[in-house]
């Protein structure tokens, strides 16, 4: 199947695949206004989510890492679950549905810092586990929707460049927060004489809640059921797929196949280092360098989708006949090496950057062709449910981390006291070389499979 699917993608030229996504149907373009939106909503949340929950809600380290570690795990385990929704009901309603779960969620999130105010610290934890419930399941039934939209409404010819689009726009909305999310927070001079709003962190999620609001709406009002039938391009069997039960749609999935399931989950290792990105960076720049660069932290955490956004197409197009497997090496072993650049014993910001611009390009390198490799694998109305499975090792990596995150926060970057950050990166940089390694070593069995089901 992968080999006729590769040869439907290099019957076209790039000049050409371009000139196909870009006259992409109207609900392709639908789907990636609330990918784009939700991107900025949902990474201006969790970027800053350790801070709030540590700072305004009250949470010790330990117990900021595991609540946020179990939003990050739930979104994931969710994805599976959540996949057969998208299945089920189709692209629109599983969107409908996923974006009045976040709603909901981030009202109440944002609101969660009040109740410490009144000395009722232990109603913000309620407020906030149970945000995260319904923002996980939220994400969890968004995201699997999306990519299945990519597919239907998209030319199989240029799948490789259609989810390269769809990783690129969330990136893109996280460009767009990141940028605007100090401005709001603090009240720091950013050009001349402009100063921010110094809303604090409470003020950026409730414009993050606000967004979701508008985009549900925007939603709602222009993708009708018109426009979904009229754009699609992969034909879906709507009344098999309804009627299937939740044991047929299990037995459809390839979880007998042990290549594949290795395949995915010996990316585990290096995906430790993406949740570290919002379980450790956050408090490792506020309490390792001055206060001037920690008033900055979104601008820098903002420069990974910023390259996301425009290496993510560029590598997708150019390298769209170089198998995924090659691909996924390439990559991981850029992502995972880069890290040893974080084992100075002088924290430096020009490492800093470095580090987070070579990270970013291994990323953009891989992540959007391994979710093509599964949405090629994935039978027409299926999707959903192989990007949740695929998800898994995703859940297993950000749930995992937030169980040690915050307990080595503590030992090796406490907030007051002798601090080792070196020897934490030295650590994780190990722990994520596993997975190149395991690629590399396992290769030829993997590719013997993947033959094999051409």
């Amino acid at each position: 199947m992968e080999n006729q699917q590769q040869e439907q993608k290099t019957k076209t030229s790039l000049g050409q695949e371009l000139k196909i996504i870009f006259s992409s149907s109207r609900a392709f373009w639908l789907i990636n206004m609330v990918n784009f939106a939700d991107g900025i909503a949902y990474f201006g949340i969790l970027t800053l989510m350790t801070l709030f929950l540590g700072g305004n809600v009250g949470m010790s380290d330990a117990m900021t890492g595991i609540s946020v570690s179990t939003f990050t795990g739930l979104v994931t385990l969710f994805m599976f679950g959540g996949g057969f929704v998208s299945d089920k009901y189709g692209v629109r309603k599983a969107l409908t549905i996923a974006l009045t779960l976040l709603f909901s969620g981030r009202v109440i999130l944002s609101l969660a810092a009040l109740p410490a105010g009144i000395g009722l610290a232990w109603v913000g934890y309620v407020m906030s586990w149970g945000a995260i419930l319904l923002m996980a399941l939220g994400s969890g039934i968004l995201q699997p929707a999306l990519y299945a939209g990519a597919k239907e409404y998209t030319n199989p010819k240029v799948s490789a460049i259609a989810f390269s689009f769809i990783y690129a726009f969330m990136n893109l909305g996280i460009v767009f927060g990141n940028f605007a999310s100090p401005f709001i927070r603090t009240d720091e001079p950013f050009i001349a004489d402009i100063h921010g709003l110094g809303w604090g962190i409470m003020g950026v999620f409730l414009t993050c809640t606000a967004i979701t609001g508008v985009v549900l709406l925007l939603h709602i009002s222009l993708f009708s059921k018109k426009v979904e039938k009229e754009c699609r391009v992969a034909v879906v069997n709507e009344e098999e797929n309804q009627n299937k039960t939740w044991k047929q749609r299990l037995a459809e999935m390839p979880f007998k196949d042990v290549r594949f399931m290795w395949f995915i989950f010996i990316l585990l290792p290096v995906q430790t280092l993406f949740a570290h990105q919002f379980l450790t960076m956050p408090d490792y720049i506020f309490r390792v360098f001055p206060a001037e660069v920690a008033a900055k932290f979104e601008w820098i955490n903002g420069i990974n989708p910023f390259i996301i956004v425009i290496f993510v197409p560029l590598i997708a197009m150019f390298t769209r006949n170089v198998s995924v497997f090659k691909m996924l090496i390439i990559g991981t072993s850029v992502s995972a090496a880069t890290t040893f650049l974080l084992i100075s014993q002088q924290p430096s910001l020009t490492v800093l950057i470095s580090y987070v611009i070579i990270f970013s390009l291994g990323e953009a390198a891989w992540s959007s062709r391994f979710y093509e490799y599964v949405g090629d694998l994935a039978p027409v109305g299926q999707v959903g449910a192989y990007m949740g499975l695929a998800g898994l090792p995703w859940f297993l990596a950000k749930f995992t981390t937030g169980l040690y995150s915050g307990f080595m926060l503590s030992h090796f970057v406490p907030k007051e006291g002798a601090q080792d950050p070196a020897t934490m990166w030295l650590i994780y940089a190990i722990i994520a070389c596993v997975t190149p390694v395991g690629l590399i070593l396992t290769r030829n069995w993997i590719e013997s499979g993947i033959q094999k089901k051409a």
